[in-house]
């Protein structure tokens, strides 16, 4: 399926806001900060709402990694709703400090084990030990053409039968492995998002 999400609350903005809210789970209505950082874009909370309404009853227990995770919206999200772990790995020494803070404001209310690595994408894929994750989230600065070397290096990374939600610019899906699955998709105005069954049947 391929829904179209309404234009007004689902599509990123041109600037990033000030700020996004958790919509589910223990943390629902915590609002987290947006650094104005360039290629910073947030999921906006439609867009979220509907991916997490497709992974219902996949992420509570789940070994979660956020990559290229910006302000960690998508990976604070998992660890609200009942994740057993949350990988964040982000390089902008703003986006870090202000998730960072974020995380330590809520996993202080009986959270998950969650860390933050600030470290460049892929270098952390190649030299960190993380894993296997059973979810991973995969929203790369548009410009920066990250998908086939991240997804490349994701792939071993990954769990049987793991999820992967990969983000990518409007009209463009990301180029995935071969055998990752696509099980549900959605549009804006200004991006794709996949969300891929990865091995199993």
């Amino acid at each position: 399926m391929s829904p179209r999400l309404p234009p007004a609350a689902a599509s990123k903005p041109a600037r990033a806001p000030g700020q996004v809210r958790l919509i589910g789970g223990r943390w629902r209505g915590s609002k987290l900060p947006v650094p104005d950082l360039p290629g910073l874009r947030p999921s906006g909370d439609r867009l979220r709402e509907t991916l997490f309404n497709w992974l219902q009853g996949e992420v509570a227990g789940a070994r979660v990694l956020d990559l290229f995770a910006g302000t960690g919206a998508l990976g604070l999200e998992a660890a609200s709703r009942g994740a057993a772990r949350v990988d964040f790995v982000e390089q902008a020494p703003a986006a870090v400090a202000a998730l960072r803070a974020a995380v330590a404001r809520l996993g202080a209310a009986e959270g998950p084990p969650m860390a933050v690595h600030a470290a460049d994408a892929l270098a952390w894929l190649s030299d960190s030990a993380q894993g296997p994750f059973d979810l991973v989230f995969v929203d790369p600065p548009f410009a920066a053409g990250l998908w086939a070397p991240a997804l490349a290096a994701l792939a071993p990374r990954l769990a049987g039968r793991a999820w992967a939600y990969v983000e990518s610019p409007a009209g463009s899906p990301a180029a995935v492995p071969a055998g990752w699955r696509l099980h549900r998709e959605l549009r804006t105005r200004e991006a794709h998002g996949g969300l891929y069954r990865v091995g199993g049947t």
